[in-house]
């Protein structure tokens, strides 16, 4: 059975947490949870709230085992981006974009 936990429009760039996604896809729920505890980066954070997330609609809504559970898929996808300007010389502005991403977790209690 699968179980799947989305955040959406986290302050952060995609390209920032795809690498982390892909240290955590095909671990197990522990050991995920371990390699986003101790990296000290901003990715690991929403990454880490959305794999307890996911773990816990699994116990929650479909009464598995956290202990079997394994990451599946995780991806951190492109959200909208928000664009504001920056004051430049002589009047003129500079386009900034502030990028969000959504992230996906998937966990599986199948081997």
């Amino acid at each position: 059975m699968e179980v799947k936990a989305i955040t959406r429009n986290a302050r952060i760039p995609a390209s920032k947490g795809r690498d982390l996604a892909r240290a955590v896809q095909g671990k197990s729920l522990a050991a995920a949870l371990k390699i986003v505890d101790f990296s000290p980066r901003k990715a690991a954070l929403i990454l880490g709230k959305t794999l307890r997330s996911a773990a816990a609609n699994a116990s929650h809504n479909n009464g598995l085992d956290a202990e079997t559970l394994s990451v599946r898929r995780c991806t951190f996808d492109e959200g909208p981006s928000m664009r504001r300007f920056w004051p430049r010389a002589r009047g003129s502005a500079s386009p900034i974009e502030k990028q969000t991403s959504h992230v996906t977790v998937v966990l599986t209690d199948e081997k």
